[in-house]
């Protein structure tokens, strides 16, 4: 791929092209970044992650593991993962769940997940600090239109889980989760409050005690 002539700004929605986000995002020094691409937009973020951003992404996932796991539930998680409809759609969120029997849907040895193939994941998970206003806004409308089943939006600073269902034609906000029968919304919330108390073994067995 031939270098940039001039890069496009990054941790913005930006004009571009298809054949532009992508010669950007492909470029070296953007191995890490995470990149969205919806209706001739693109965002591309290159913030580090921060202690806080971290800490509630490992008690969400961890949250959501061990529910599936005591409840029988079959998952497959994907940390980061590319999602690509080519030429029309792109999304990397911090966490992506393949749920019951679309478990094993994705093949080993697959990169860039495609869409078209094999169907977008049935919930996706953004942790946001300095971006949670995108991730409840322009976010939510690409998750909407790639037809994801149920998307949260945690909002790090204030310690709110934004639980949407997708529906026809937009989303709402959900206390309980459709995806994952029994989990209610407000219990993850709680343990992301202890977590700024306690270490995450002692949330851990919170979280065991309350999904017993």
């Amino acid at each position: 791929m031939s270098e940039l002539q001039t890069a496009l700004p990054t941790d913005t929605w930006v004009k571009a092209t298809w054949e532009e986000y992508l010669q950007q995002i492909e470029q070296p020094g953007y191995e890490q970044a995470k990149g969205y691409y919806l209706d001739g937009w693109m965002r591309i973020e290159m913030l580090p992650v921060g202690f806080d951003h971290g800490r509630d992404h490992s008690t969400i996932s961890f949250g959501v593991y061990l529910f599936s796991v005591l409840k029988g539930i079959p998952l497959t998680v994907l940390v980061n993962c590319s999602f690509r409809r080519q030429g029309k759609k792109e999304f990397q969120p911090d966490l992506a769940y393949y749920i019951g029997a679309r478990a094993k849907l994705i093949p080993n040895g697959t990169n860039i997940v495609d869409l078209d193939r094999y169907g977008p994941p049935d919930l996706v998970i953004e942790i946001g600090k300095t971006t949670i206003v995108d991730d409840r806004t322009v976010k939510r409308t690409l998750y909407e239109e790639a037809g994801i089943a149920e998307y949260w939006a945690v909002d790090v600073e204030q310690i709110n889980i934004y639980a949407f269902e997708m529906i026809e034609r937009g989303s709402r906000r959900i206390d309980q989760s459709k995806c994952l029968p029994g989990l209610i919304i407000g219990v993850l919330e709680q343990a992301l409050r202890l977590s700024r108390e306690q270490d995450q073994s002692q949330v851990g067995n919170w979280l065991m005690i309350q999904f017993r």
